[in-house]
């Protein structure tokens, strides 16, 4: 019986499965996503090599210690001065008021879309939400030299105000910039979490505050940190923003009413000067280049650890 079994199954007899044709649209649909793949992961890998060889011939001639904890920075003039400490204190300080602006607003929009809106609501509000990502920032730019920083000055309460460029307006219309990117990542990670999760806590007499703060918030964690780090990494990368509202003369402070130039700034102005390739002001874009790769590296090494960290499966 096992003989003719396989009989019929050599002979193709309709009884057995039989491979089915060639897909050819799915191999070439796999393709296109591992081309796709290829391009991300070259692109950085193109960044690297660029910023490589440049960066390693600026420190040969710039000492590395002096680089990172020098106070003054001032490569274009004479006597040049290569402490980068203003730019990345600058960076540093832009970057914590905009999270302090686009973290509460864009998690509390998050909570309220996808576990109090009615579903006429949400499908309303998150695309108007979302318009502000398609903005310029040029715009957000002016936005804040124009209107922003001269609000501040009329209602400062006393002493004195913000300067005409100062960090306070660059990271506040930041934070504004990446609320949507925080918002709606931070909301699909929380629609993510099953309904079940919900219903058992309703069951138990949890009121919809509870069953959003201590149910779905602690199991969409790993989305929402993602979220965050996301808003980070755009804030840190940002230029135009920075370089109109902040200014463009490095200064070494913690007063966000002062004009200072984050590391974002100083590429973009030095980049558009007529700096001679091949000196050692031209090589401080990358060098400075280099600095700003390790940190974005660093913080998203972090984050993939919380995220794996404090991920939940469900099934």
């Amino acid at each position: 019986m096992m003989a003719s079994a396989r009989r019929r199954a050599a002979s193709g007899s309709p009884g057995f499965l039989r491979r089915s044709q060639p897909r050819h649209g799915e191999k070439a649909v796999m393709v296109l996503l591992v081309a796709a793949s290829l391009v991300s992961v070259l692109t950085t890998v193109g960044i690297v090599i660029a910023l490589i060889p440049p960066a390693a011939e600026f420190f040969q001639k710039v000492n590395f210690g002096a680089f990172i904890t020098g106070t003054e920075w001032s490569p274009l003039f004479k006597p040049p001065h290569f402490g980068v400490l203003p730019l990345v204190t600058a960076t540093l300080m832009v970057t914590a008021i905009a999270l302090l602006v686009a973290v509460p607003l864009g998690l509390g929009a998050a909570v309220y879309l996808s576990e109090y809106a009615k579903p006429r609501v949400r499908s309303l509000f998150k695309p108007v939400l979302e318009v502000l990502a398609g903005i310029p920032t040029v715009v957000y730019g002016f936005f804040a030299l124009t209107a922003i920083t001269p609000l501040l000055q009329d209602v400062w309460p006393g002493g004195e105000g913000p300067q005409v460029f100062n960090a306070l307006a660059a990271g506040f219309v930041m934070g504004v910039m990446i609320i949507p990117t925080i918002a709606s990542l931070s909301e699909d990670a929380m629609r993510a979490v099953p309904q079940d999760l919900r219903d058992g806590a309703f069951a138990l007499g949890s009121s919809r505050m509870q069953v959003s703060t201590r149910v779905v918030f602690p199991a969409a964690f790993s989305g929402i940190i993602a979220a965050v780090v996301l808003g980070i990494s755009r804030a840190i990368g940002e230029t135009l923003i920075v370089a109109i509202a902040a200014g463009g003369r490095p200064n070494l402070s913690w007063n966000p009413l002062e004009g200072m130039q984050t590391m974002t700034a100083f590429i973009a102005a030095a980049g558009i000067g007529d700096l001679p390739t091949g000196s050692t002001g031209y090589q401080t874009i990358f060098a400075v280049g280099s600095l700003l790769f390790v940190m974005t590296l660093v913080m998203n090494l972090l984050s993939i650890r919380l995220v794996r960290k404090y991920r939940e499966v469900y099934e």
